[in-house]
């Protein structure tokens, strides 16, 4: 509610405060639209008396058709990522399958067919032997071992069998997103500092980035001015972070400093993938897009007329991006030249 450089709700679904003697009361977060049977039916004026003060109606143009995606699946429970596992030619999508902060043990993870087709829709299955899973989110593979955000731990499982493998605490964390990993076998996940409410979702102020080295997890960066961190990518000069709250893309140095922050066109930030050199796309929530850019320069929608786009994957093989539709139950490919 993320790839070597992968609420989201984001929830509905959905990539921090400056230090002071008292921090501002938190701006609210945003929350993904509900979907309508019907559109408000807007008041109808009274007739202008004077019919050469009536300006004529300008007729809105027609809408384009939705892009056509290369391949589509169908039958998900909210899922969030998308992974491309390059070195067995195939995609893995978590389902939260419930709440995404809620401890159920009912999430599960797909095992998609290139080419179309569902090879195991729960290849990975809370619940299931000895699986533990409860809302699961960002996904990364490093050196055989699949790593799962997983609300407040990063949980483990063999890449080949899906067996588990173990977890790791993230102590303090309220909710674990995105996850990446480096060549060195670093792991960073993001902690997006959330929690459900009466009213929705509510910050909990725990928003942070944090590095897993050698099994034990330390805060590479903390703080509220992070603004609900969410998608991770890494780079030779950090990690990349966009936000879900405040709508950036910002670079967090070795120093655990944050650096470069520009805010895209629109906002509620979830994904980003590097797709070679210093291009990047991301998907907004608002923008109901994927956006393709490059650090320090202009941002383009790149694929449009998506809702509710969530943690995305980058197939460099087949120069696909993967979309997961997290209140439409789809995932969806689109080729990006």
């Amino acid at each position: 509610m993320a790839r070597s450089l992968s609420l989201k709700l984001a929830v509905a679904l959905p990539l921090v405060i400056a230090c002071g003697e008292s921090p501002p009361k938190p701006a609210p977060i945003p929350t993904p639209p509900a979907s309508t049977s019907a559109a408000p039916i807007a008041s109808t004026p009274p007739p202008d008396p004077t019919p050469s003060a009536t300006a004529s109606a300008t007729p809105e143009p027609p809408k384009p058709p939705p892009p056509t995606p290369a391949a589509k699946w169908e039958g998900f429970a909210t899922p969030e990522c998308v992974y491309y596992d390059a070195a067995n030619d195939r995609y893995l999508v978590s389902n939260i399958n419930g709440k995404p902060t809620e401890a159920d043990n009912n999430g599960f993870i797909a095992w998609l067919n290139v080419d179309g087709g569902v090879k195991h829709m729960k290849w990975i299955e809370g619940g299931a032997g000895k699986v533990k899973l409860d809302a699961p989110k960002g996904m990364t593979i490093s050196k055989g071992v699949l790593y799962v955000a997983d609300v407040t731990v990063v949980r483990m499982f063999d890449a080949k069998t899906g067996a588990p493998k173990g977890e790791i605490k993230i102590e303090g964390a309220t909710f674990l997103n995105d996850i990446a990993s480096g060549a060195d076998g670093r792991i960073y996940v993001s902690d997006s500092g959330l929690k459900l409410g009466a009213n929705g979702f509510e910050p909990t102020g725990t928003d942070a980035v944090w590095v897993i080295d050698k099994g034990k997890a330390k805060a590479l960066a903390k703080s509220t001015d992070l603004g609900r961190p969410n998608g991770l990518a890494l780079t030779d000069k950090g990690v990349l972070c966009v936000t879900f709250g405040s709508g950036e893309l910002y670079r967090i140095d070795d120093k655990g400093q944050k650096q470069d922050a520009v805010k895209l066109p629109k906002g509620q930030l979830d994904g980003i993938v590097g797709i070679g050199g210093d291009t990047f796309l991301v998907s907004s929530w608002e923008a109901s897009a994927i956006y393709k850019g490059k650090l320090g320069g202009s941002w383009d929608v790149a694929v449009d007329q998506q809702r509710a786009p969530a943690d995305i994957g980058w197939d460099a093989k087949r120069n696909r991006v993967l979309v997961p539709h997290f209140m439409e139950n789809t995932v969806e490919a689109y080729e990006v030249k």
